[in-house]
Formats: C-alpha cells, sequence, structure tokens
C-alpha cells in the first residue's frame, strides 16, 4: 500500500516543497519556485486551494485520479486525502497554492462561516475551472495574502490576512455559481437522472430495503459529491435536494392512496419509513392533512 504522509502544519508542508516558513500558520506557495516532485499521497490538517497553470501529473484525491487542466481550482479541508500521481517521472509544477491551520481563523466570522464555503467537500473532479479574468483576481488576492505573510506578525497581521483568504474564497464561490449557470446542459441532465433514480426508487420498492432515499445515497448514484450536488439541485430548482426527494415522496404517497386495500402503515413501510408516525409527520407539514384525512376526501 502506497505511504501516506500525515501533514499536521504549516511548516512540515513547506519542509517537503522546500521553502521557508514566514508565517507559522498560512502559507502562500508559489509552485513556479520549488523542485521537481515525485509522487505522493498525504494526509491533510489543513485547509488548502491549489491553483494549476499547466499539467503537471494526475493529482489524487480521495481514490478518484483528476488531470489538472490550465487555470483549476482545487479546495482540500482537514481529514481530506489528496497527491499526486506523476506516473513515476519527476515533474516540475507550476501554479500557486494557499494553505492555512485551523487555528488561523478560530474566533474570527470565517471559523463560523467557513462550512458555508461547501465546494472544501466537493470531489476532485467537480473543480472550478477558471478564465483568465477570473485567475487573474485570485492571483490578486494570492499575492495579497503573502504580502502580509512576508511583513513582521502584529496585531493587525491575523485580522487582515484571514479577512484576504474570506475575500478570496468569496470570489470562488461567485465563480462556482457562475459555473454552475455555464454549466446548465450538464446541469439539466443530471436533473433528469435525478427525476429517473427517484421513480426507479420507489417503482423497484427499494424503500423496504434500504430506508428512505437520502441526498447522500441520491448524490452516489450520480457519481457527484452530496455537497456538489445539493448545490447543484438548489441552484437549479430553488430547492433543496432534501425538498425535492420529500415532495416526490409524498406525490408518490398519494397515489398508493387509491389503493383500498393498502393501509396508511403497509403505505409508510414501502415508500421506506420505519414508523408510521414519521411518515404522518411528513404528511401533514407536506400537505395540511394527515394520511387518513386525506385518503377519506379523496
Amino acid at each position: 500500500m502506497e505511504q501516506v504522509d500525515r501533514i499536521d502544519t504549516i511548516g512540515l508542508y513547506n519542509q517537503l516543497a522546500g521553502i521557508d516558513t514566514l508565517h507559522p500558520l498560512v502559507s502562500v506557495i508559489n509552485f513556479n519556485e520549488i523542485p521537481t516532485i515525485q509522487q505522493f499521497r498525504r494526509y491533510m490538517s489543513l485547509y488548502a486551494v491549489f491553483l494549476k497553470n499547466i499539467k503537471c501529473g494526475d493529482m489524487i484525491y480521495g481514490c478518484q485520479p483528476y488531470d489538472y487542466e490550465d487555470g483549476t481550482l482545487v479546495f482540500v479541508s482537514p481529514g481530506q486525502i489528496y497527491g499526486i500521481d506523476s506516473k513515476g517521472v519527476a515533474i516540475k509544477p507550476s501554479g500557486y497554492g494557499l494553505l492555512f491551520h485551523p487555528d488561523l481563523i478560530a474566533g474570527t466570522s470565517l471559523a463560523r462561516s467557513i462550512k458555508d464555503y461547501t465546494f472544501f467537500s466537493y470531489e476532485v473532479n467537480e473543480a472550478l475551472h477558471l478564465s483568465k479574468k477570473e485567475r487573474k483576481t485570485i492571483f490578486d488576492c494570492l499575492e495579497k495574502i503573502a504580502a502580509e505573510t512576508d511583513q513582521n506578525i502584529d496585531k493587525h497581521s491575523k485580522r487582515l490576512i484571514v479577512s484576504n483568504i474570506e475575500v478570496l474564497l468569496n470570489y470562488c464561490m461567485r465563480f462556482y455559481d457562475r459555473q454552475f449557470i455555464t454549466r446548465s446542459n450538464v446541469n439539466k441532465d443530471i436533473l433528469v437522472r435525478f427525476e429517473n433514480l427517484i421513480n426507479d426508487y420507489f417503482q423497484s420498492n427499494k424503500g423496504q430495503d434500504l430506508g428512505l432515499p437520502s441526498v447522500t445515497w441520491c448524490a452516489e448514484q450520480l457519481y457527484l459529491s452530496p455537497n456538489y450536488f445539493g448545490d447543484l439541485i438548489k441552484k437549479e430548482t430553488g430547492n433543496t435536494a432534501m425538498d425535492y426527494i420529500q415532495s416526490r415522496l409524498i406525490e408518490e404517497a398519494k397515489l398508493r392512496m387509491f389503493d383500498a386495500s393498502k393501509s396508511i402503515n403497509d403505505i409508510s413501510f414501502q415508500l421506506g419509513f420505519k414508523y408510521q408516525q414519521h411518515f404522518t409527520r411528513l404528511f401533514k407539514q407536506k400537505t395540511g392533512t394527515t394520511p387518513n384525512e386525506y385518503r377519506s376526501l379523496n
């Protein structure tokens, strides 16, 4: 099994990259200035944003390979494994990286909002592809952070560095919104496959074996990360993926209620509910009536 190195500090990452550590909790790396690299896999205890300018080997993220292209941003959060597969050949990387330790943002507004930047848990094949203009914006943000790490640390350093990281992440959020729009045809195909997936789930009575369809299960069937899938559905429909699943579930329940041979308990079990009272609660929440009242009215 390939060795996985654990990276817990900025200093250790910089040491492996062969560069000086200017700040103990944050580093901006110009990969053009580091030596050639070989294949590696690393467990990260840091947040990282990697921007590669040219192809420099296949990036491994989890168990999935990803072929870097010009102007691609990939995000890594603490607890994830990433690496480079150079096919056994020494390569000269080109691009930039921003790494920061969770301690850097502790007690700041960014610490409270970091979970909102859901792209940190996207799969690597859901990376952000930048236009030349967008790439320049990212460069400008990285330069400001790098300039601040090059200063002597004072009482303003943390606030200024964190503020600039937050600006960079907000730009990334804007650019991802643009990417969702420009990939509307692909997204619509995913919506169709999502709808077919839910239809098949109910028609084949998978609920009896698997329970209720979850967002995570649906994302896995569509080969997407849960966060990317959820964000895509929200952007395309205005509703969450769970709202969509629950709406389809209630529509299916209504159809089955016209079969008088089935009890409400039978229907709730077939749909994947473990307890009938949970089905009744959701049904009333979505329709304003209980299943029995709906059946009587119809």
